[in-house]
């Protein structure tokens, strides 16, 4: 058995993986695979209508929101959510935490001003900025709650005195969260949703129609609203896979069971990082990722082998990203603590091993 660590396209449990290979043979006794089935069919219509009630009932969404079933990833809502949001002539606020912030702040550039309110850049994305004040002259502020690459994230809700908008593709259904502080809240599936392909989105219905701009329709959220998802073909096998995984995540206990493993499992590899003398986290202890857990070597000439050891004890993809190296262990919602305890085993034989 491969216990994976990747930090993209997600780890979904054993069970989903066995109801949606048989899906990919004979989909609900249809005669038909899931990957031709007409997305106009009833039967795929209901897949649809049961994933987005899973999304609006496991984050307690309020009604005067829509849910969205797009695709482009969290790149392409880098441009849609100022391209839906700022107003023509206007500006908006952004908090810059790492890699991903910094791309949609980029675009952000292209519909109007951008104030980056905080960076953690100077002190290479180790630690969420907090001493910034969101003004109330933009039109939304925006963040990103996980910061995939660096292992930080941000458990307290900024209060805002203008509409939140959260990139949430790496910790959404990782932990409870009040949907309805957020005017808009978008995340790519393939971290802890569903395979890669798939990408929600959650508006206040209330924040559209309001940027004095023409948006082409396929980028108008509003489009997508009422056509139900079914503007243009969705991705059809992501949002089936999607609707498996929240029942697995359902039948767990919801958000709230979730979150209490999750906690479990990152306080157990922390744990062993801020013990073990080869290892150290190089995040602020106060901002550490549940969801990516990064650590290096205090000798970094030994990351080779132990990776090499780690690899042998079926531990993959434990490499950290390759714009800082070192270490990174993702341990997303289907990431069993056995995997961890596996994981800690290996730092623990590496240290015996350096003694």
């Amino acid at each position: 058995m491969k216990h994976n660590f990747g930090a993209g396209p997600c780890i979904l449990p054993q069970e989903v993986f066995k109801q949606a290979s048989e899906a990919v043979i004979n989909f609900n006794d249809t005669g038909l695979s899931i990957l031709e089935i007409s997305h106009r069919s009833k039967e795929f219509e209901a897949v649809v209508a049961e994933t987005e009630s899973l999304i609006r009932d496991l984050l307690s969404v309020p009604q005067n929101y829509s849910i969205l079933l797009l695709q482009g990833g969290a790149r392409q809502q880098f441009a849609m959510a100022p391209m839906n949001l700022l107003k023509e002539g206007g500006k908006s606020a952004y908090l810059d935490t790492g890699s991903w912030a910094s791309y949609a702040i980029k675009e952000a550039k292209n519909f109007g001003s951008v104030e980056v309110v905080a960076s953690g850049k100077e002190n290479n994305y180790t630690i969420i900025p907090k001493d910034y004040t969101i003004p109330t002259d933009v039109d939304y502020f925006h963040y990103t709650s996980n910061n995939t690459i660096f292992g930080t994230e941000l458990f307290d809700i900024p209060n805002s005195p203008v509409p939140l908008v959260c990139d949430m593709s790496s910790d959404i259904m990782s932990r409870k969260i009040d949907v309805s502080k957020f005017g808009l809240i978008y995340a790519g599936a393939q971290k802890n949703i569903g395979p890669a392909g798939l990408t929600i989105v959650i508006v206040n219905n209330d924040l559209l129609g309001k940027t004095g701009r023409t948006i082409p329709s396929v980028f108008d959220y509003q489009s997508h609203i009422n056509a139900k998802s079914m503007f243009n073909t969705p991705p059809v096998f992501s949002i089936y896979v999607a609707m498996l995984n929240l029942r697995w995540l359902r039948l767990k206990g919801g958000i709230e069971e979730i979150e209490r493993e999750n906690i479990v499992k990152s306080r157990t590899l922390y744990e062993e990082i801020d013990r073990n003398p080869l290892f150290r986290g190089p995040s602020a202890v106060e901002d550490r990722s549940r969801m990516n857990v990064t650590f290096v070597m205090e000798n970094p000439e030994l990351e080779s082998e132990f990776l090499a050891l780690a690899q042998k004890r079926d531990l993959v993809a434990l490499k950290g990203h390759r714009s800082v190296g070192g270490f990174r262990a993702s341990l997303y919602n289907a990431l069993p603590i056995s995997s961890v305890h596996l994981l800690v085993d290996v730092m623990q034989e590496f240290e015996e091993n350096h003694k």
